[in-house]
């Protein structure tokens, strides 16, 4: 369920997008500072609105640096870290880690196994796996589990735990502005795992993977029943972020959960209504 908080690149300006990915860059070095090079590998740009979220609400002290990587040899990208980026990659580890866990249950995809075990490992070091935080997500992970086994086809209910999940995530510290914190990730958590539900559901069906849209799949209202739901989450999403007291990196964040947020779901509903969408990040 990775991939879905994204900006929409076209809407941005370009000194917002630099911004944007100096945030992601500092979240690409952390998880190699923290878990090496196979920590780099769960990098994803979902966390990264974490990051932006939290240090546009918070303003904790950062670094500013640059540095030549892999991906960008020649040139030297834009860094910028601060407490927030240390806590994104341990919450990006947590979440890759129990999706390696989920992918070995359903499929019995042996990579993945394996790279969970090698991931397991590096959490186990660093000890985030004892803390509280992470108790909740891997409890809220067992529970959705067990009831996808089950074949439960209440949206709420499992988009829910899904939510709940995220609210963890989004909602660093207990303090003023925890509840808004937890109603953005929670509802942002439910439109996640619903997205991906709509994306898979084809897929899902062909591998006879539970899917919870699937019992919906053959109304003649799926797709209006699909985005209304969706336009649901992403409103109470944006609601909540509206209360925050945020100044900073508006326009970036904005663009996220107003626009970037529908990228694949947007995509996916074009393809199946066979209209090209050459877009990209």
């Amino acid at each position: 369920m990775f991939g879905y908080i994204m900006v929409n690149k076209g809407e941005l300006k370009f000194k917002e997008y630099e911004l944007y990915q100096s945030y992601y860059c500092g979240l690409c070095r952390k998880l190699k500072e923290h878990y090496g090079i196979l920590g780099q590998l769960t990098l994803s740009y979902d966390l990264t609105f974490v990051i932006l979220l939290l240090t546009a609400l918070y303003e904790p002290k950062g670094r500013k640096g640059s540095s030549h990587c892999a991906v960008h040899p020649l040139r030297k990208q834009v860094i910028r870290v601060n407490e927030f980026t240390d806590y994104a990659a341990d919450m990006n580890m947590l979440l890759t880690y129990y999706k390696c866990e989920d992918d070995w249950q359903d499929e019995r995809k042996w990579d993945r196994l394996l790279f969970g075990q090698i991931l397991r490992k590096r959490i186990q070091k660093k000890g985030i796996a004892g803390e509280t935080k992470a108790k909740k997500i891997a409890e809220y992970l067992r529970e959705l589990s067990i009831k996808e086994k089950e074949g439960n086809h209440d949206l709420d209910e499992m988009a829910g735990l899904f939510g709940k999940i995220m609210a963890e995530i989004v909602a660093a510290r207990e303090d003023e502005w925890e509840d808004e914190l937890h109603t953005l990730g929670f509802f942002l958590g439910k439109f996640i795992y619903l997205c991906d539900a709509y994306e898979d559901i084809e897929k899902d069906e062909k591998k006879g993977v539970y899917n919870p849209l699937s019992y919906l799949k053959n109304r003649q209202d799926f797709e209006e029943t699909c985005g209304r739901i969706l336009t649901m989450m992403a409103a109470e999403c944006s609601r909540a972020f509206e209360k925050l007291p945020i100044i900073e990196y508006t326009g970036i964040l904005r663009n996220i959960l107003y626009s970037g947020i529908w990228f694949r779901y947007e995509k996916i509903r074009k393809e199946r209504k066979g209209v090209k969408d050459d877009r990209s990040i």
